[in-house]
């Protein structure tokens, strides 16, 4: 039984054999019955033929080529010398170009070039800095900052007028004698002399042997306020011509400071410049170019004074304070402090404020009504801690001013106005 996918139709009966009877199984006796039912080659009987087919287009891949290995070879040499040509036209092309742009830059001039021998070209636009810019600034005051030299020390200082008269710290030109000199900007120097001092104000004048001099501008330091620009100038570790960059971090500080035992009271101006030793004496600057301090005092957290360094907080003397004190120097040869006419109690107090451990019963203080034992807990707006905040900000101000008072008698608060005069020393 099949299911008729290699069914066959019977063979021819063998030779001489009859056919087999419709439906029936095949007849045995033929020699050549096999199971290859239509082989011609075991049935001879069976019709033959040769069929020769005709080759027709092939739907297959073409075979590739293969190039006989006996052909001549094509020459690269024609496209390695195309190649050098190019090669040697494009150098020449570019060195061309380069000399001519060279040339026309100015390198490559003889006489009076850098050390790469070309000559300086004007420079370009971010070079030329605007007057308001800080450059600009620190060119403009640069060459009014001098380098005071004295024996064994060095601070600085800025020339005030024409004719030669420098302001600096006292504690620069303290102990200073005849050998004492400046450096300005350029690197020039000149002899100077001492023409008078004020240890308790920090503040001195000396006179340069120079005229013609460029003098700072003078600001106003109560126009000033917490987060104004400034610039400091100084010669910071005996380094000349250095500019410091910050901001005004507080105003009215209350400084005591001394040494030598002279004791320095003033209401500074704080700033996060950097400033060090070397500074002192050298100008604080607005943005406006104008001096509004005097750089004199640093903070430092080290015990040794002369390893102090930088740590952000710098105090410099208000220029209103320090030109007022060096014009008193320069016309009259000492200065006038300016008082509240009493004495003070200072350190050591839990009070709040300034008690006063004495009143002059012809000063201001006893003119306004107050007495000994007061507690003067505001001057002018400002709170008071101690007696040296009292100390203080009674010398920010010019003798003749008149600012008000807040103390407390007792339980009781008073206020009045107190009209502030200049010692009698």
């Amino acid at each position: 039984m099949t299911d008729g996918w290699n069914a066959r139709p019977l063979p021819p009966p063998a030779h001489g054999q009859p056919l087999p009877p419709a439906g029936g199984p095949p007849q045995p006796g033929s020699p050549w019955w096999s199971d290859a039912l239509a082989d011609p080659w075991r049935d001879p009987y069976a019709p033959t033929a040769v069929v020769v087919q005709n080759p027709g287009a092939s739907a297959g891949p073409v075979p590739e080529a293969v190039p006989d290995p006996d052909a001549p070879r094509r020459s690269f040499t024609p496209i390695l010398v195309i190649c050098l040509v190019t090669a040697l036209l494009a150098g020449g092309l570019g060195g061309t170009l380069g000399f001519l742009f060279a040339v026309k830059s100015g390198y490559g001039n003889g006489g009076g070039g850098t050390a790469l021998g070309s000559t300086p070209q004007d420079p370009p636009a971010a070079a030329n800095r605007a007057p308001d810019s800080l450059a600009g600034i620190a060119a403009k005051v640069l060459p009014s900052v001098v380098t005071v030299r004295v024996t064994g020390a060095i601070g600085t200082g800025f020339v005030v007028s024409g004719d030669g008269y420098v302001v600096t710290n006292d504690h620069v030109v303290e102990g200073a004698d005849d050998t004492m000199s400046v450096v300005f900007s350029d690197g020039s120097t000149a002899p100077a002399k001492l023409v008078g001092r004020d240890p308790q104000s920090d503040v001195a004048v000396i006179k340069v042997a120079k005229s013609g001099l460029p003098a700072v501008a003078i600001g106003d330091s109560d126009a000033i306020a917490v987060g104004d620009p400034v610039l400091a100038f100084g010669s910071p570790l005996a380094l000349r011509n250095t500019v410091t960059y910050g901001i005004v971090s507080a105003v009215d500080r209350t400084i005591e400071a001394g040494d030598a035992g002279t004791t320095r009271y003033y209401a500074a101006i704080q700033t996060d410049a950097a400033v060090n030793q070397g500074n002192s004496g050298g100008p604080l600057v607005n943005a406006a170019g104008q001096v509004i301090g005097v750089n004199s005092v640093i903070r430092s957290v080290g015990g040794n004074e002369t390893e102090a360094g930088n740590i952000g907080l710098a105090f410099a003397i208000p220029i209103n304070q320090a030109e007022r004190v060096a014009v008193d120097i320069i016309d009259h040869g000492k200065a006038r402090r300016t008082v509240i006419g009493a004495e003070v109690v200072t350190g050591g107090t839990s009070t709040s404020g300034a008690r006063l451990r004495s009143v002059e019963p012809a000063g201001p203080a006893a003119a306004a009504g107050m007495k000994s034992g007061d507690v003067v807990t505001k001057l002018d707006g400002h709170v008071l801690e101690d007696g040296t905040d009292l100390i203080a900000l009674v010398r920010k101000y010019d003798p003749g001013a008149t600012v008000s008072v807040e103390y407390r008698r007792g339980t009781k608060t008073e206020t009045a106005s107190v009209t502030l005069v200049a010692d009698s020393n």
